[in-house]
């Protein structure tokens, strides 16, 4: 995510090649992450999960990406981010099988590990790898990356309900499965190899004592805790609460997608215009208004409504934070990403977990109603986004 590569210009069309390939990069992870949002109520039905039960399960998922990302980033030190990428890439790729096949509980968390796992380690590594682009280009291309995770999202999401509704559960995991093989396989070629970088694993084991990178990681946790909670509650609440079917439940997280990845593209190009402060203020108003719909929704046509204009606001929000992370006066840029990162990804992978234990007792709606507070609290915190007014930055 923070890696930054001293590796001489390379001839623009292999430039070109390898921007599209980190792009492909991110858009199999995000494809994949799409397509486990619509399986989520038929893995809890199937292993008869309550609410609570399937909360532990996601914690599960979170701790798997908590534990292999930052292997992961000491890999990339070593190696460089191409290799990380590509075996990562590999070892996520039977993950959808695994999760549809799992019998029993302890095999389903034992899968759910390795997905939450390897996911991770992707990320890392193609963020990495995008720094690196970005390098060798010398030109931001962070924002469009992450818009392809987001449109990777949309279409693992929408294309995800819509096959398990007609052709089942393990058909869709095949043909997931075999969709994201052959992207990868376009992209493998063409992956900018960077050198490794021994230094930044001694750099990262330094926290800085100054507040304002945990306060900037502070408003990436709670930015990033909504888009968790659409992803891994947006389709049970959907059919649980609000009686959609199996294909309309898969289009919440889809409808989320779509506008996070639209508003993505255009991301760069908002921000150079209106400033970082003012573009957040205006995105979370946008992630609240969306996401108090959602929850007062009558019907599920209203309530993906609702998660479409979060999205709108969600999706400048992380970028605008992790670029103010690397850009904090008299802080190495690593330093202050490697705090906010891991604050803002624990937020999207841990605490949904804690959202199904609440869930079990009071409703997904509720839930919904009281996100909306995270979300003032980064509106206070605001005026820090006039540091991402310097360089650009990398998530999710």
């Amino acid at each position: 995510m923070d890696h930054v590569n001293t590796a001489p210009m390379v001839r623009s069309g292999y430039v070109t090649k390898n921007r599209i390939a980190v792009s492909l990069l991110f858009l199999v992870n995000g494809f994949i992450v799409g397509c486990w949002a619509p399986k989520i109520p038929e893995f809890a039905e199937r292993l008869q999960l309550s609410k609570f039960q399937l909360g532990l399960m996601i914690l599960v998922l979170g701790v798997g990406s908590l534990t292999l990302m930052p292997i992961a980033g000491a890999q990339i030190a070593r190696y460089g981010s191409k290799l990380v990428a590509q075996i990562a890439a590999v070892c996520l790729l039977p993950a959808l099988l695994a999760l549809t096949l799992a019998p029993n509980v302890a095999t389903g968390a034992i899968s759910i590990f390795l997905f939450g796992g390897f996911m991770g380690a992707m990320d890392v590594a193609m963020n990495a790898n995008a720094v690196a682009v970005e390098q060798s280009m010398r030109r931001s291309i962070m924002s469009s990356c992450h818009a392809f995770w987001s449109l990777g999202g949309l279409i693992g999401a929408g294309l995800g309900g819509l096959l398990i509704a007609k052709v089942g559960v393990l058909w869709h995991a095949q043909i997931a499965t075999a969709l994201a093989a052959i992207v990868l396989g376009v992209a493998w070629r063409m992956i900018l190899a960077d050198p490794p970088h021994p230094d930044e694993k001694k750099e990262k084991l330094r926290l800085p004592l100054v507040p304002l990178p945990w306060l900037i990681g502070l408003m990436a946790l709670f930015s990033m805790v909504p888009e968790g909670a659409v992803l891994d509650w947006g389709a049970l609440y959907l059919r649980e609460e609000l009686g959609a079917s199996v294909a309309l439940s898969g289009f919440g997280f889809a409808a989320f997608s779509l506008t996070m990845s639209v508003m993505r593209f255009g991301g760069d190009l908002v921000r150079d215009r209106l400033g970082g402060v003012l573009t957040l203020r205006i995105c979370t108003l946008f992630a609240i208004s969306g996401m108090l719909l959602a929850a007062f929704a009558p019907n599920a046509e209203i309530a993906i409504l609702g998660f479409a204009l979060c999205g709108i606001g969600i999706s400048n929000m992380v970028p605008i934070a992790f670029s103010a992370a690397g850009n904090i006066p008299g802080l190495r840029a690593g330093i202050g990403l490697s705090v906010v990162t891991t604050m803002g990804y624990s937020g999207m992978l841990v605490a949904p977990s804690a959202i199904g234990f609440v869930a079990e007792h009071i409703g997904f709606s509720v839930v919904f109603m009281a996100l909306p507070v995270l979300l003032v609290v980064v509106l206070l915190f605001s005026n820090l986004a006039r540091y991402a007014d310097g360089i650009s930055g990398g998530g999710h």
